[in-house]
């Protein structure tokens, strides 16, 4: 699993602790509520809110771009989660 550290102007500030024993999927659920980016296995990056998190999918909201959509991704084809952890 990678995590990635982003950084955007003007957005607020979450906090990212990562424990040993961490998974992508526990990562993404202390992510829930907040803005973050999943890189996933194809290249493709989804920027949104992250909803929900299950054992097999994330749902993501507020999809950047296409703010009127959400997003389901299955959590084992996330390569890594970015989140803004301070502002400048």
């Amino acid at each position: 699993m990678a995590v990635a550290i982003g950084l955007a102007p003007g957005a607020g500030a979450a906090e990212l602790k990562v424990q040993p024993a961490d998974t992508v999927e526990s990562v993404l659920a202390a992510q829930k509520g907040k803005r973050a980016s999943l890189r996933l296995r194809s290249g493709q990056e989804i920027t949104g809110t992250i909803a929900q998190v299950t054992g097999k999918l994330v749902q993501v909201s507020a999809v950047a771009g296409r703010e009127f959509f959400d997003a389901v991704v299955r959590v084992d084809q996330v390569s890594a989660v970015s989140v803004q952890v301070r502002g400048r």
